[in-house]
């Protein structure tokens, strides 16, 4: 069997096994992304952006245009990834997210981190 075709033959099944795992790594994300926006949504508490606070439903409408934006540009694969590029900082001022719960006040990145810890230990 010549080299190249060999070659082919180990390459093409572990290409479709690596596209196969991709795919249920990305479903996987995608649904702990889905209850991170949830979970912004039905939190009660106001999103504080650029010196302004929202409501839970605008910033979770906020957040899911960053990361519609993200993915069209395949910057996120994983719920961490949705959290850092999407949910820390405004892309426009730098200034960090915060949000403001009956607890007190925290930082955004930390609260939805908490969050997601929570939500993998559940499963």
């Amino acid at each position: 069997m010549p080299r190249s075709r060999l070659l082919r033959s180990f390459l093409v099944p572990l290409l479709l096994v690596a596209a196969g795992t991709q795919a249920a790594v990305d479903a996987k994300a995608q649904q702990e992304i889905t209850q991170l926006l949830d979970f912004v949504e039905h939190s009660g508490c106001q999103f504080i952006r650029n010196g302004s606070e929202y409501p839970a439903a605008e910033a979770r409408a906020h957040l899911q245009k960053k990361l519609d934006y993200l993915e069209n540009k395949d910057m996120v694969s994983s719920a961490e990834d949705f959290i850092e590029r999407a949910a820390t900082k405004s892309s426009m001022s730098g200034q960090r997210y915060q949000v403001d719960c009956p607890a007190g006040k925290q930082d955004a990145s930390a609260w939805l981190g908490t969050e997601l810890k929570r939500l993998r230990q559940a499963q």
